[in-house]
């Protein structure tokens, strides 16, 4: 009886763990995704579902995390965030402007002293600017007022990608041309875009409103730095290298600049016209190819599958459909070398580490 009564005040064995259960509703992931130490978190949440459902691309929690992935690099959830030293960016790139259009600097600086719209003049704003909104707004008050300057400064507007998920305001404006703005347009898409919501719906359709070969969000973060399909074409180029012979830059750019063909090195072109009887096409062919190399069209051409079949016969196996492109960033606002690939890897480090919370 003894024995049994100290059995019977055991304790009993605790429980397992019970693993967290995570939301499945798409407001709730995106929540979750968002820091918690992000100004408006609620705001943030209601911008970045309205983008999913006006362009009914799917709020998977990877998806989630890819954009929420993307504006933390971008702008760390700040909508219009200060740039140090922004003044002296502006001042550098007009000067580099102004020698590449042949105008003298002396004559830049005497015409932006002129009074603008605020009373002070317009070096005064460059001057006094903390963020891009602060300097576009300069540049769009002088070319609409200054006599000639729209027709002679109206592209020297140097915040060329804008807002919290630093969208591009060509791609912005040629996408608002095939599908409609969701929102009201107080001034411009280009404006929009240092709205909140306008570049995260933008910033959405960029990142994932498109078809792509690719096995993994790597590429479509380096998609989002260098433009849309540049790994499938960056990949494309390194299969037509292999079976032309050509060393070519994997740069996810098919088409040369302005169109030129330049002997040597690099010219995607060249080389694929290198192939022309192996492929069984001629010039017109091969360059009307090339120039679908921002649709999902590229891979249904007979150029990009001869190429494929190849390349992956000369290498005995099947070759990647996707790599990162290899380019070096330049611009107004990048002061140290950096790279595509550190941009996509850096961003799939912050995509990896959402997903994990």
């Amino acid at each position: 009886m003894l024995l049994g009564s100290c059995a019977s005040e055991r304790p009993a064995p605790a429980p397992a763990p019970v693993s967290p259960v995570r939301p499945t509703d798409p407001r709730a992931l995106i929540l979750r995704s968002i820091p918690q130490g992000v100004s408006d978190r609620a705001g943030w949440e209601a911008d970045v579902y309205a983008g999913f459902m006006a362009l009914k691309v799917r709020a998977t929690p990877d998806n989630i995390c890819a954009v929420a992935a993307v504006i933390e690099q971008e702008s760390g959830f700040h909508v219009d965030p200060v740039i140090p030293g922004l003044p002296a960016i502006a001042w550098r790139e007009i000067d580099k402007r102004a020698e590449h259009a042949g105008i003298p600097t002396t004559v830049v600086h005497e015409v932006l002293q002129l009074k603008s719209s605020s009373g002070q003049t317009y070096a005064e704003r460059i001057d006094l600017a903390r963020t891009e909104k602060d300097l576009s707004d300069v540049f769009e008050d002088f070319t609409g007022s200054v006599p000639l300057g729209r027709s002679v400064f109206a592209s020297w507007n140097p915040i060329r990608t804008r807002g919290p998920m630093q969208v591009n305001v060509a791609f912005a404006e040629q996408f608002a041309k095939t599908a409609p703005y969701p929102y009201p347009v107080k001034v411009s898409i280009a404006d929009e875009l240092f709205t909140r919501r306008g570049s995260v719906y933008f910033g959405i359709a960029h990142l994932l409103d498109y078809q792509a070969p690719y096995d993994r969000y790597l590429y479509r973060f380096a998609d989002y730095n260098a433009g849309q399909y540049a790994s499938r074409n960056a990949a494309f180029q390194s299969a037509l290298a292999r079976a032309s012979g050509t060393p070519l830059v994997p740069d996810g750019a098919l088409v040369s600049h302005g169109g030129l063909l330049i002997p040597g090195e690099g010219n995607t072109e060249l080389a694929a016209r290198s192939l022309a009887d192996r492929l069984n096409l001629g010039d017109d062919a091969i360059r009307s190819a090339l120039e679908e190399g921002r649709t999902q069209a590229f891979e249904r051409t007979a150029l990009y599958q001869h190429v494929f079949a190849l390349a992956d016969r000369a290498a005995g196996r099947p070759l990647p459909r996707a790599i990162v492109p290899s380019i070096s960033l330049k611009g107004p606002k990048i002061r140290s070398t950096l790279t595509t690939e550190w941009y996509a890897h850096r961003v799939n480090e912050r995509f990896t580490q959402c997903l994990g919370n």
